[in-house]
């Protein structure tokens, strides 16, 4: 029997992270999980991998690590901050835009300074080149029944198709970046350099009907951006068509087949908004 004091729980999660073939380990991390209070956060981060940045495996994991506590104190502070355009939500917008992306990169920065641990015989790596060697990137989303909010640093997608059915990428930098070169949590000053998705939810019919955050592994297995589009659309039509248990089964298969064609690992996690569950279709005898 549900319990009527928990709180309600819209959207539902399914999960997957495939390594990269010839990839010596997973440099992307993940979380999605519910807070006390009922809000949905979740997280992904793709750590760069390179010769420079040799740590960035655990970057990727302290990054998600960090996003999750701080998105949870966001989360607290949000509720009660008031409906519609009141001085609550005018100043967590501020909070959201200011305070959350400083708290983030601080935070982040911080936890890669106390848990470095020196391997013997190594050039001793400070300041800026302690944080380069764990240089990653992170999205990182909130979803309550009043508000849909996310980070980005760097890339990967977030995707969401609304009520309508159309498919929108809020945080996609007008200018893509080129080559392996990315925005990442070790860049200076890097708080200023976080993209911020602002969305109040004044009417539950208007909630997301699916939102998934993936690591570029996803995207880059498609020739052309139009394709991947057409995988969150297709996503979401066959969650309708045979329910989210079949979709999150299938999924890490679809994730290995994407990281075949681009050569990377790749991660995606799927908030899918409860639907009824679909007919069971009759067999011919």
């Amino acid at each position: 029997m549900p319990n009527p004091d928990e709180p309600a729980r819209p959207w539902a999660l399914r999960h997957g992270s495939v390594q990269g073939p010839a990839k010596a380990l997973n440099q992307d991390w993940w979380d999605a999980q519910y807070t006390p209070d009922g809000a949905l956060v979740m997280a992904v981060a793709d750590g760069h991998g390179s010769a420079a940045h040799p740590l960035s495996h655990l970057g990727a994991r302290y990054a998600v690590d960090v996003f999750t506590l701080c998105a949870t104190e966001f989360a607290a502070r949000a509720k009660g901050a008031g409906e519609g355009s009141g001085p609550g939500l005018r100043r967590l917008w501020a909070d959201a835009h200011d305070r959350m992306p400083r708290e983030l990169v601080r935070t982040w920065q911080a936890w890669v300074g106390d848990r470095h641990t020196p391997v013997a015989g190594e050039t001793p790596r400070t300041g800026p080149a302690l944080l380069r060697a764990y240089g990653t990137t992170l999205i990182g989303a909130i979803l309550t029944e009043e508000l849909f909010v996310a980070w980005q640093l760097g890339d990967g997608d977030l995707m969401v198709v609304h009520p309508d059915g159309t498919v929108a990428s809020p945080l996609t930098p007008q200018q893509l970046e080129l080559g392996d070169e990315t925005e990442s949590m070790c860049s200076r000053q890097a708080w200023d350099l976080v993209r911020v998705h602002w969305a109040p939810i004044s009417d539950p019919a208007r909630r997301p009907r699916l939102v998934t955050l993936s690591t570029d592994g996803l995207s880059n297995s498609f020739a052309a951006r139009e394709g991947f589009i057409r995988f969150v659309r297709e996503l979401d039509q066959r969650i309708d068509d045979e329910g989210l248990d079949p979709v999150g089964d299938a999924l890490p298969g679809w994730l290995a087949r994407a990281g075949s064609y681009s050569g990377d690992d790749t991660t995606a996690v799927v908030a899918s908004l409860q639907r009824s569950t679909p007919a069971r279709k009759e067999t011919e005898d």
